[in-house]
């Protein structure tokens, strides 16, 4: 019996040792796979999102590296060589010798590349001559050129300008695109036209379209000129000539001197009036007063009147009885 009993429980002991060992490796293989599950829940996670972020980037650098420089596609081009730009300078320079600084400044200009648009002079004298010349000179050349003005003589003044004509010149492109197309289009309806009103009225149509196209094309080539070559006007004056541009005055003695030239200017008019008429005066005049004087002479001597007889005397007539 106790040998029985004793074998009992050796197998009841190996059956909860097993038991304990497969629960045991039951929990241990459940903690793996969660483990695991979770490992490769989050590495497929973190590959997921690093994926995009990789084509992304990848993306990103493709689009940077296809994008032209700037901010945008329609962000204006601010480099300077590729704005249109119109220069205009006004000089006034003196100079011992007006018409030998003319020439040297034309040749300047000619040297650079330009010529001469204008040349007025005023000269009453040598010291007193202003020679006002109006250069065309390319835009490129346009320091160089006031520079070497400035070098003539003493410079008395300078005035630099600059006008900024890039948005203009790209909507005049953009209209003269425009416009051309649909001068075409008029063009093709014209050709098939297919009755006489249909025929005048898409002439007249297409005539207005060129008009405004021959317009813009004009403004355009003004633009071109006014950028690719840009305007100095230089006033080279003599050693005694006055500035023209004189400071406006006002007040008391000013009127005074202005009425006191209007009356002298007056007086001089009128004296030369006079003097011109004086000659016909005298030539008519004198003859004139002569006969004036004998007519009235011959007013006031009597008149010789020849006496007159009395008429005879009436008789009395008498009554009847």
């Amino acid at each position: 019996m106790t040998t029985m009993g004793a074998g009992m429980d050796g197998q009841v002991g190996r059956r909860h040792s097993a038991l304990l060992a497969a629960t045991t490796l039951a929990a241990a293989l459940a903690l793996t796979g969660c483990g695991a599950g979770d490992s490769g829940a989050r590495d497929s996670a973190g590959t997921a999102a690093e994926a995009p972020a990789a084509n992304g980037g990848e993306a990103g650098r493709d689009a940077a590296a296809g994008a032209p420089e700037g901010a945008g596609a329609g962000a204006p081009d601010l480099r300077v060589d590729q704005r249109a730009i119109i220069y205009t300078g006004t000089m006034r320079v003196q100079v011992d010798d007006v018409d030998s600084a003319a020439r040297e400044a034309t040749a300047v200009v000619t040297r650079a590349g330009g010529f001469v648009g204008g040349d007025q002079r005023r000269s009453a004298d040598d010291d007193d001559a202003v020679a006002e010349l109006e250069l065309r000179v390319p835009a490129a050349k346009f320091t160089d050129v006031v520079e070497e003005m400035a070098k003539l003589g003493r410079q008395q003044s300078r005035q630099i300008d600059t006008q900024d004509v890039t948005e203009e010149t790209v909507d005049l492109e953009a209209r003269i695109t425009s416009q051309r197309a649909r001068v075409e289009s008029a063009r093709r309806l014209l050709a098939r036209a297919s009755s006489i009103t249909d025929l005048v009225s898409l002439e007249n149509e297409l005539g207005r379209r060129e008009a405004d196209l021959a317009s813009l094309e004009a403004k355009k080539r003004r633009l071109a000129d006014l950028t690719a070559l840009s305007t100095i006007t230089v006033s080279l004056a003599g050693p005694a000539a006055k500035d023209i541009e004189e400071k406006a005055e006002t007040g008391f003695l000013v009127g005074l001197r202005g009425g006191w030239k209007a009356f002298v200017v007056s007086m001089t008019v009128l004296l030369t009036v006079l003097g011109a008429l004086l000659p016909w005066l005298v030539a008519l005049g004198v003859p004139l007063a002569a006969l004036l004087v004998m007519l009235r002479r011959r007013r006031k001597s009597p008149a010789l009147v020849a006496p007159v007889s009395a008429p005879p005397p009436v008789p009395a007539t008498r009554s009847a009885p």
